[in-house]
């Protein structure tokens, strides 16, 4: 996956990023956080919807988030970051395209890595407050494994989808075998996933 700089996103950078070879862009969690930071990367999106190429929406911060927001304390524990703000950030991408992206590019492929960090686990609450309701699985959006293991990634498959799971090491952070992973999974649907949520691309040479 390729990135592009997110002060001023231009579409004609993600030609540029395919052209190198990369599969698909990769985007921070931050930069599509709300429906308006969605809105402000449509040209981009439209333009990855056009060229069948895939989004890799990942634990980031957004364009001009202050350096101070995203440092931890040195009371904190090493791992709070990765409990707190890496998953609000995640289910609020998931949500900002579960409730607006969709829409305005019904065509896009979406992996959402460490499982979106469970967002679609919220259904029920989501339609509790006003959200889209039923929630209805997506077979554009992928969910990438990193950070979780078995019981984690059985009980979203079961709201999702099984054939919408890949899979992610999350390495160097991590060592999935401390978890069972990646012995428990169901390779055959992850294989196929794959394959669709990379598209005609994979094999190409990309990256």
């Amino acid at each position: 996956m390729g990135a592009i700089a997110l002060d001023q996103p231009d579409p004609d950078d993600v030609d540029r990023v395919i052209a190198r070879g990369c599969v698909g862009l990769s985007l921070p969690a931050g930069a599509l956080s709300s429906v308006d930071a969605l809105s402000r990367l449509r040209s981009v999106l439209a333009r990855l919807e056009l060229l069948g190429a895939p989004l890799l929406v990942h634990p980031g911060p957004g364009p001009g988030e202050p350096q101070a927001m995203r440092e931890a304390s040195l009371g904190d524990p090493l791992w709070w970051p990765a409990l707190t703000r890496y998953i609000a950030d995640m289910q609020a991408a998931w949500l900002a395209f579960h409730a607006a992206g969709r829409l305005q590019h019904p065509e896009l492929r979406v992996v959402f890595s460490m499982l979106a960090g469970l967002a679609p686990l919220h259904a029920e609450r989501l339609a509790s407050r006003g959200g889209p309701a039923p929630y209805v699985p997506d077979p554009l959006v992928f969910y990438d494994t990193s950070s979780y293991g078995p019981s984690a990634v059985r009980t979203l498959g079961e709201l999702v989808g099984a054939r919408q799971l890949l899979y992610g090491s999350d390495r160097p952070m991590i060592e999935p075998g401390e978890f069972s992973m990646p012995d428990r999974l169901d390779w055959d649907p992850i294989a196929d996933a794959t394959r669709r949520a990379l598209g005609a691309t994979l094999g190409a040479g990309a990256r």
